[in-house]
């Protein structure tokens, strides 16, 4: 069974549109081109950090084909759902044994301290040092969460392959650029690198990315 919810989209994403086209003539090309969709959050910030979990290291289309066979088992995506259902059974949606044991005990965390928290009220910092706190959540799987979910406007994930590659095609030839050239190119963009980021990524895959 899958549940419809309904999706929120940034109140700031037109004048960050406007913004970075006027700061960016290569990235205004790109904004152009992919008028829709926009970034949007289904304002669950459980489901989306799941989502976020079983998208590590595997492609869009992958991840799609997953997250539909786990919402198919699941059902409404909740950590009592998720924790109603063994190992085996979340293996065979296709997942690795390590992200169902991140899957597990992210749920039972989150049952236990996580659920009743104020997201909204904590800074981009505290929000990633309390999602890195848990188990299988690095720095990228919290940078998600700020994107996707609480939809804040300044995020820059700086090891995103699919961010990296947009990068370097754009603007450096395809060719690599160091980390720090990559940070550099990516504070043109402030206040606004999640926005720029969601564009970078319309370059790389056709379907756009969602968590």
């Amino acid at each position: 069974m899958t549940v419809s919810v309904a999706v929120q989209t940034p109140d700031y994403w037109v004048n960050a549109c406007a913004e970075l086209c006027e700061k960016d003539r290569l990235l205004a090309e790109v904004i152009e081109k992919y008028p829709e969709p926009t970034l949007s959050s289904k304002g669950d910030l459980f489901s989306t950090l799941i989502r976020s979990i079983i998208g590590q290291q595997i492609s869009v289309y992958a991840a799609d084909a997953v997250w539909g066979r786990f919402n198919e088992l699941v059902g409404s995506i909740s950590p009592s759902h998720i924790l109603n259902h063994n190992s085996e059974e979340l293996r065979n949606c296709g997942l690795t044994n390590r992200k169902v044991e991140y899957i597990h005990a992210i749920s039972q965390k989150w049952e236990q301290e996580y659920a009743n928290l104020d997201w909204d009220s904590m800074t981009d910092a505290e929000v990633k040092r309390k999602l890195v706190a848990l188990r299988g959540v690095g720095p990228w799987t919290a940078e998600m969460i700020l994107m996707f979910s609480l939809l804040r406007p300044d995020v820059f994930p700086i090891d995103d392959i699919g961010a990296i590659r947009a990068i370097e095609n754009i603007y450096n030839g395809g060719n690599p650029m160091s980390k720090q050239a990559l940070l550099d190119k990516a504070e043109e963009w402030i206040p606004w690198r999640t926005v720029a980021t969601w564009f970078l990524w319309r370059t790389i895959d056709d379907e756009p990315v969602e968590y």
